[in-house]
């Protein structure tokens, strides 16, 4: 006897909708402890709750977050506690206003706010943070996110916004150890190239190969330290929080197009300098492997960071754009949907055994075509079988020949 019952022992995880189709089974002449709890998949489940995962993410960050400081001044600081703080007032309001249930616990929006500051400049006024802040956690995140069914990436989408409105301040590179007022909502800024656009034009930069990767060079809040990035994926990837899969494909594919077509006659030093130049590595370890926007099988996510430097260095090279990895971001989450679907892993034996029922059934079509060959081969021309001969080979329905059905249809006058 099988009574509907939601098990209080049930994950927190699982949604009130799953939780409606446990079911409690209680065998026959078997003791009240023993009982089968019959669920809906999954049926392992991890430890680790999403605040905990967005606690690796933000301890990974914070070595950048340091260096940012000692590069740009408190401003930086300020523009990222801006940012994060207005993404969990942003996410708090709109589930309030819509009883949506309160999820500020998770740490996801603070995440999606130090990430948004990390694509900033220090020199940016307060208010572009506030309002990318407005776009990523309540257009992208919330509206598109639940009512268009497609997952875009909130940091990626809410940068593209601010590009989009403010193209300038977006842009525009602080030069290292330049300090501004942290207070101020807005500050005069001295323009600095970045080493992209130098890139761009065919030319390398000024700053060395060296002072990229540690990151003593004009740009963002979060892209000048290569190093301090790299070592924060490498802690995500020993917490298990992200797989190889998206960075390697990501930098790989970018890697490899900058050496096969540089813009500078030295292939090997362009090439390094397209990797640690601008936002590759922050994309690729931080933004393109968010959960809820990218592939989740490893074939997928393969495809997806191969997909994500292909457009990349496509943007770099030939677009308008300085940067092109959060537009390379947003453009593959399109597609993610897909490239689950294709990627799909077959079922315990499922593969199997489609195709020996694909087997069967041709073998069976071999042996039907066969017998109607022979039949038609045997039978002389203007010579009638007699029903006995007909019944071997007639359709059998209901227990009865066509022969047999034609012949009572005959006696009854039907």
């Amino acid at each position: 006897m099988a009574n509907e019952k939601q098990d209080a022992s049930l994950p927190a995880e699982y949604s009130d909708e799953k939780k409606s189709t446990v079911r409690e089974v209680k065998l026959p002449e078997q003791s009240e402890h023993l009982r089968l709890t019959v669920s809906v998949s999954p049926h392992l489940h991890h430890a680790d709750s999403t605040a905990v995962i967005m606690g690796d993410i933000l301890i990974a960050l914070i070595p950048v977050m340091i260096w940012a400081v000692y590069i740009f001044g408190w401003r930086a600081l300020t523009v990222t506690a801006v940012s994060a703080g207005f993404c969990v007032l942003f996410e708090l309001w709109y589930e309030l206003i819509f009883r949506k249930p309160v999820t500020i616990g998770d740490l996801s929006a603070v995440v999606t706010g130090v990430l948004l500051a990390f694509c900033l400049p220090a020199s940016c006024p307060l208010w572009l943070p506030v309002a990318g802040a407005f776009f990523a956690i309540v257009v992208v995140k919330h509206l598109i996110g639940s009512f268009g069914k497609i997952a875009f990436n909130p940091v990626a989408g809410g940068y593209l916004f601010l590009f989009c409105i403010q193209h300038k301040a977006v842009t525009a590179a602080c030069a290292p150890f330049t300090r501004y007022s942290p207070v101020a909502l807005s500050v005069d800024a001295a323009a600095s190239a970045s080493p992209l656009e130098a890139l761009k034009s065919g030319q390398l930069p000024d700053a060395s190969l060296f002072d990229l990767i540690i990151g003593d060079c004009s740009g963002t809040i979060g892209e000048v330290s290569s190093l301090l990035l790299l070592a924060g994926g490498c802690y995500l990837l020993f917490r298990h929080v992200i797989s190889w899969h998206i960075p390697v494909g990501f930098i790989g594919v970018t890697a490899l197009f900058s050496y096969l077509f540089p813009a500078y006659p030295v292939s090997s030093k362009f090439m390094l300098y397209e990797i640690f130049s601008g936002g590759l590595i922050l994309g690729a370890v931080f933004l393109a492997t968010d959960y809820a926007s990218s592939p989740v099988t490893d074939r997928g996510r393969l495809l997806f960071g191969i997909g994500c430097g292909l457009i990349t260095v496509l943007l770099r090279f030939y677009a308008p754009v300085v940067e092109g990895v959060p537009f390379a971001i947003l453009l593959m989450n399109l597609p993610v949907r897909y490239i689950d679907r294709y990627t799909r892993p077959a079922p315990f034996g499922g593969r199997i055994a489609s195709d020996a029922a694909r087997a069967e059934g041709k073998a069976e079509q071999t042996d039907e075509n066969a017998a109607q060959d022979d039949s038609s081969a045997g039978t002389p021309n203007g010579q009638k079988q007699s029903d006995e001969e007909q019944s071997p080979a007639s359709v059998q329905t209901g227990g009865e020949s066509v022969s047999e059905i034609v012949r009572n249809g005959d006696e009854t006058g039907g």
